[in-house]
């Protein structure tokens, strides 16, 4: 069988609307997937007319380039990912190459050529190599039959810059923007099912995500920390998370629950949580805190609760599943692949010290009377300082300066 080079043509949509930024989304994009296919035969990775062109190694195997394939799929600022070959600006050159990526893509019953040339110094239009790679492919699949629309395979060929891209395997992608593109946020991470989501789909809309976990640790035991180094792994696959911060928030809870209203002790943990969230974004120079709230769903996210937490602190608090039921988020949850890592049960500080009937419309001047009580800006800068980093492969995160501390 003839050698063709195996290439992946990795396409975006929304990074090509940036108009003159592009350039910028462009490289992020590239230097992200460079980081990210270390285990993969990449040989080099290339930016060519709006796409990016990832080069794989002489002999690589149609099971690792469609595995190089898959990985690619899963990293924001990739719309869709093409499996193919590299070959000559011929057009019998391509013929033979179209039918080597249309023979991989078996089983099918029907086809469909869709041909692009993106200069015009290759003399054959769009529509005349539809025309002539077709009749290739009828000739040695004349079992097979040619089908405009609800077509099983589409066999995509692509004339750019003096060379031709041909692939009959390309998939959708998660699109949005390259993971630093945005800047920072800090994401407020529990072992539970919504934040991860919450902090994925920040990734997704470009932002560098790191993850603050409050752990019940010393009054509870630190498996929740466990699960949550669990779920930030499958989040670093794709570069959707650049670090997480441990604090230990156990004997501040109890502190709390020990002289305030009961009624109100949810509120205050979680503005004391928004508060060590916000000195760490300080420190991280982070624009923004995000959590996973749904509105509605517990006691703490009604409109008055979130008004309540929100005063505590200064840095817009960005909530991505807000209007989101449980049903989607765990959709998404599976999709992404944390949802049975948060299904494991483990204590933590959500369930540590929790009244019989929280506060579900929390006046604003009796949370803030009931705080005044407790010597928040020492505790702020106590549990900041206790925070235990830990890093995870992100290729757009930097860690900050000590000059930020």
């Amino acid at each position: 069988m003839e050698e063709f080079q195996r290439i992946i043509l990795v396409h975006y949509h929304e990074i090509g609307l940036k108009g003159r930024n592009r350039g910028v989304f462009e490289k992020r994009l590239q230097k992200n997937l460079e980081a990210l296919l270390g285990a993969y035969p990449v040989v080099t990775i290339h930016r060519i007319s709006g796409r990016l062109l990832v080069f794989l190694r002489e002999g690589t195997t149609l099971e690792v380039a469609n595995q190089c394939t898959d990985a690619i799929l899963g990293v924001p600022g990739v719309a869709r990912a093409s499996c193919g070959f590299k070959c000559d600006l011929d057009i019998e050159v391509m013929g033979r190459a179209a039918c080597i990526a249309l023979a991989e893509a078996e089983p099918f019953s029907s086809f469909k050529v869709s041909a692009r040339r993106n200069h015009t110094v290759f003399p054959i239009d769009s529509m005349q190599m539809n025309r002539d790679i077709g009749e290739v492919l009828c000739e040695r699949f004349p079992e097979k039959r040619v089908q405009m629309k609800g077509q099983d395979v589409t066999v995509g060929v692509e004339a750019v810059e003096g060379t031709a891209y041909v692939y009959a395997r390309s998939v959708r992608g998660i699109g949005g923007l390259p993971v630093g593109s945005s800047g920072k946020v800090v994401c407020l991470l529990s072992s539970g099912i919504d934040s991860p989501v919450a902090n994925w789909r920040m990734a997704r809309r470009g932002a560098v995500p790191i993850g603050v976990h409050f752990s019940g640790r010393p009054q509870t035991s630190d498996a929740s920390e466990y699960l949550v180094d669990d779920i930030a792994h499958v989040l670093e696959r794709t570069g959707c998370i650049g670090r997480v911060y441990v604090v230990p928030f156990g004997d501040y809870q109890r502190e709390i629950s020990l002289s305030c209203p009961p009624s109100l002790r949810v509120i205050l943990y979680r503005r004391l949580m928004f508060r060590v969230a916000e000195e760490l974004a300080r420190r991280e120079g982070a624009g923004a805190l995000v959590t996973g709230e749904s509105l509605g769903q517990v006691a703490s996210q009604t409109l008055d609760n979130i008004r309540a937490t929100n005063d505590a602190v200064e840095l817009p608090v960005l909530r991505p599943l807000i209007g989101s039921d449980k049903l989607e988020i765990i959709e998404a949850a599976q999709e992404l692949g944390t949802f049975e890592i948060s299904s494991m049960d483990a204590p933590d500080c959500c369930t540590l010290f929790m009244p019989r009937n929280p506060e579900t419309h929390a006046k604003l001047e009796s949370v803030r009377e009931a705080e005044a009580a407790f010597p928040v800006d020492e505790w702020v800068r106590a549990l900041a300082d206790a925070a235990e980093p830990h890093d995870y492969a992100c290729p757009a995160y930097k860690p900050p300066s000590k000059s930020r501390r």
